[in-house]
């Protein structure tokens, strides 16, 4: 078996891990970051629905399955970059009041241990790294913040529309933050394939593009592609990690460091854990809790297409748009709360996918005259809802979301706010956990190792020289895309590690 060595071996190329690389890089740490992935190629199947979505051609080819046996290929991206590759490019930060404790229809979500004003500052240090566009005093739920790096992109005229008709109903409709290189001297073209789609001009601010690349330069910074890593190996004390092995085109290597990052995303983060068992952690690494691999938040995603017969929508970048009104809950319904925002341009193939069996005409119709908005509620966090490693290395995602009910009343709400806006008909559908959405809480933190696997600087309370910095991390999830605050969280521990460094080289 080769054995490889570095300082710090960085699990995963997504945001959690290329932010951590970020802080670290230049430091003179000989930093391994471990891709299971390689770059995605840019082809012009990159911005094809036909071949996103019907054909899945990006798409893992592996199978997980679900709590009653049925197997299903999971909406999993392996590349450099992580799922960032394909998302809508939407930063939000959480609200002060997300890192308190709560309860939706009598379902807690904890504190976290951490508090926005921790955060804050390195909000502000992810906002500037990944080029986020917006406009602050206008959501009435913002927390204290700077002013935005750049100026909001403008609304295309249906969205404009949009905005007054709801400024029309008494609410405050306010800019998305969005990661896209637009406006002068940007490279974004307004394609209309961006939400879902990989860019082909490295317009949307993703991992890849906005961090890593320019780090790649660094010589203490070194990228291994195609390496899957399979588990982490701690010492004959269940203390110290001491070695991970990575399988490559059939062979194993070994790779042996001081400090572990952990950063494969809150399910493969807890499948790797968990596949680590041994003699002295007979449950799974970092698990003495029993928490790793439970508390498995989604949050609730409801797509709506609102329907207007009468007139086409021909926006091509439709993420401009998100309203906070309901945040805190619906008139005489504190429970039923949540974040609207624009979900990108649904096209007929998209809906074809979903339900294959309808006409290509008519799904063609529908995306023609639809505008599509995500209606969006925290998922509280359940103990039984979970991620188990079966025999033969099989995976049952056992999901079992909290507070369903008020996110089906906020979402009734929301659709007669889009009927009174002028769209007549408003279909609905339902994005659940074998979507590549918001998945985290699988390693939660915590001041307590008796209910949490990591403290407050993402370190396992069971191993000191491991940290997991993911959106397995979260605690309770709020209801606003995770982007950003794993963005933030992981500079602010790529800080403490590169201050930890300095001082070890210092007294060296």
């Amino acid at each position: 078996m080769q054995t490889i060595k570095a300082d710090i071996v960085i699990i995963g190329s997504g945001v959690g891990g290329s932010a951590v690389a970020h802080q670290l890089a230049g430091s003179g740490t000989r930093i391994l970051m471990l891709e299971r992935g390689d770059f995605l190629p840019n082809e012009p199947q990159n911005s094809d629905a036909e071949a996103v979505f019907l054909q899945e051609r990006y798409k893992t080819r592996d199978e997980w399955q679900d709590a009653s046996g049925a197997r299903y290929r999971p909406g999993q991206y392996y590349y450099v970059g992580g799922h960032t590759k394909f998302y809508g490019t939407a930063m939000f930060r959480f609200r002060a009041q997300d890192f308190q404790a709560s309860t939706i229809d009598g379902s807690p979500s904890p504190a976290w241990p951490v508090s926005y004003d921790e955060l804050a500052p390195y909000y502000a240090e992810a906002e500037r790294l990944y080029g986020v566009r917006g406009q602050s005093g206008i959501d009435q739920t913002e927390p204290p913040r700077d002013t935005f790096p750049h100026a909001p992109i403008p609304h295309e005229p249906t969205i404009g529309r949009l905005a007054k008709r709801l400024s029309a109903q008494g609410l405050h409709p306010f800019p998305m933050p969005s990661a896209v290189d637009f406006g002068g001297g940007g490279s974004c073209q307004r394609c209309g394939t961006c939400d879902a789609f990989a860019c082909r001009v490295s317009a949307k601010g993703d991992a890849e593009a906005r961090v890593l690349r320019p780090l790649l330069a660094q010589p203490d910074l070194q990228l291994e592609r195609h390496a899957q890593v399979t588990r982490l190996i701690a010492d004959d004390q269940g203390h110290r990690i001491i070695a991970a092995e990575f399988r490559r085109d059939g062979l194993i290597t070994r790779v042996e460091a001081p400090l572990f990052v952990l950063s494969a995303g809150a399910i493969n983060s807890a499948l790797i854990l968990l596949r680590s068992a041994c003699a002295a952690a007979p449950d799974g690494l970092a698990n003495r809790s029993g928490v790793v691999g439970r508390y498995l938040m989604n949050h609730h995603l409801t797509g709506l297409m609102a329907i207007n017969p009468l007139a086409r929508n021909e926006t091509k970048f439709p993420k401009t748009l998100s309203v906070n009104d309901f945040y805190n809950g619906l008139p005489g319904d504190s429970n039923a709360r949540g974040n609207i925002q624009m979900l990108g341009k649904i096209q007929g193939a998209m809906i074809r996918a979903t339900y294959p069996t309808m006409p290509r005409v008519l799904a063609d119709w529908l995306g023609r005259h639809s505008v599509d908005v995500l209606a969006m509620s925290e998922d509280t966090p359940e103990a039984d809802s979970r991620v188990r490693l079966l025999p033969d290395d099989r995976v049952e995602v056992d999901y079992r979301p909290g507070g369903t009910h008020a996110h089906d009343r906020f979402v009734r709400h929301v659709r007669g706010v889009l009927r009174r806006a002028g769209f007549p008909v408003v279909l609905r559908h339902g994005f659940g956990i074998r979507a590549p959405s918001h998945q985290c809480g699988t390693v939660r933190m915590g001041d307590d190792p008796a209910t949490s696997a990591l403290d407050t600087m993402c370190r396992a309370h069971d191993h000191p020289n491991l940290y997991v910095v993911d959106a397995g991390f979260f605690p309770s999830s709020a209801a606003l895309n995770p982007a950003l605050t794993i963005a933030a969280q992981a500079l602010r521990v790529g800080a403490h590690l590169r201050e930890m460094h300095s001082r070890l080289s210092q007294l060296a």
